[in-house]
């Protein structure tokens, strides 16, 4: 046996390689939730880390291994590489190790279970964005579907996840053409999937196979449009091009992309002066990588948000006119006394930014139904009490509507 790894757990060599995966013993195995594939894959816990065990060709798992660790440096969405296992016993196939994304499910599972047309909405424009998130990087995925994607919990709304790169290829940067085909790939996919669930009656009657895949690519177009185009205007000095930068760049980080620069050309035509901004988009992320400089605390786009949110929010009531200072009391004094007041057997419930993210707006809710301010430690019990406790696990279920508490 030979394992090819960057940053090898010990504990890898004590596993059953010398049989194939199909015949691993229950008890060396986790039960989670996964797409369809074309490989046998398990999952395994390891210590208090899970991993996912893919048998597949030794130039296919090399292949998808090396574009994993490439996605990683680049800060892409995807699942985290650990290693090659090859030259097992009776010409076994080799296997690809990676990291389980903990809180995460198959898009599929949610489709096949009642999905109300919000929850939806917010599913599609997830995926959309990985897609967009990918082609800015130059990769071009090549069989983008349901089940090779995850999503996590995003403060109301999902953010996804790459699983599946044996067909993915890293470029400089995508033409138009490659980003078609791959956005084609998707739409064929997705639509095959939909009725495949659709046959088997796991979909809502509401659902349409042809909408949803048409809706991805729908999706994907106004948020490419939105990230890339030259914006033209009509500028009769300084002050009014600077506005316009600084309102295209304000809007950018909305949708949590950050800009490395804006080109800029400045046309006079009959008297009118016309410049056209077009801002160089270099990665998603913007309040993500925001709240991990201020607190340490690593959040999804939208949970990052919120929290940055509070601590604004904080900083004001405060005064504390130092960002840093009001950073580290809020962490301090807010978010950490919230997150130790959850009870060790609650703890798999959420992960600890999601978790605060809801304890917020149930305090939203309750000052709502009191016509006053309930405060911060009564909504964190009565979340913990009435909501919590009747959460499925999400680390660990197998199927679960996430929208139902």
């Amino acid at each position: 046996m030979r394992i090819t790894s960057a940053l090898v757990d010990p504990a890898l060599i004590d596993l059953p390689w010398s049989i194939p995966l199909e015949q691993w013993p229950a008890d060396q195995l986790v039960a989670l939730p996964q797409g369809i594939s074309r490989h046998v894959v398990r999952f395994v816990r390891l210590g208090g880390t899970v991993y996912a065990v893919k048998e597949t060709r030794e130039r296919i798992a090399e292949r998808e291994y090396d574009l994993l660790r490439a996605l990683e440096r680049l800060g892409a969405p995807a699942v985290e590489a650990i290693a090659i296992v090859a030259d097992r016993v009776d010409e076994l196939e080799p296997v690809l190790v990676t990291r389980h994304l903990q809180f995460s499910l198959p898009y599929r599972a949610l489709f096949s279970h009642t999905l109300r047309p919000q929850t939806l909405d917010r599913l599609l424009d997830a995926l959309a964005a990985l897609l967009v998130r990918l082609h800015l990087l130059g990769f071009f995925w090549g069989d983008c579907s349901l089940s090779n994607t995850l999503f996590r919990r995003d403060a109301g709304a999902f953010a996804a996840y790459l699983v599946d790169a044996e067909t993915g290829a890293l470029h400089l940067r995508l033409s138009n053409g490659q980003r078609d085909e791959d956005l084609e790939i998707a739409r064929t996919n997705i639509f095959g999937e939909a009725l495949d669930l659709q046959a088997a009656g796991l979909l809502h009657e509401s659902i349409d196979p042809e909408h949803v895949s048409d809706d991805v690519v729908r999706r994907y177009e106004i948020l490419w449009h939105e990230l890339t185009h030259e914006q033209a205007v009509l500028a009769s000095g300084t002050t009014d091009s600077r506005r316009q930068i600084d309102k295209r760049i304000r809007r950018l980080n909305e949708l949590g992309f950050d800009v490395e620069e804006v080109a800029m050309s400045i046309v006079e035509d009959g008297g009118e002066r016309r410049v056209t901004l077009r801002p160089k988009v270099v990665d998603a992320g913007h309040h993500t990588r925001r709240l991990l400089r201020l607190t340490g605390l690593d959040a999804e786009e939208n949970q990052a948000r919120a929290l940055l949110n509070d601590l604004d929010a904080y900083r004001a009531e405060s005064d504390i006119p130092d960002e840093a200072q009001a950073a580290h009391r809020w962490l301090t004094e807010v978010f950490e006394p919230v997150i130790r007041a959850v009870p060790p057997h609650l703890r798999g419930k959420l992960e600890p930014p999601e978790l605060f993210v809801q304890v917020i707006g149930h305090r939203w809710q309750l000052s709502e139904s009191a016509g006053r301010d309930v405060g911060l430690a009564p909504a964190v019990q009565s979340f913990l009490a009435d909501v919590l406790v009747h959460r499925p696990d999400e680390q660990a279920i197998l199927g679960f509507d996430p929208e139902e508490v």
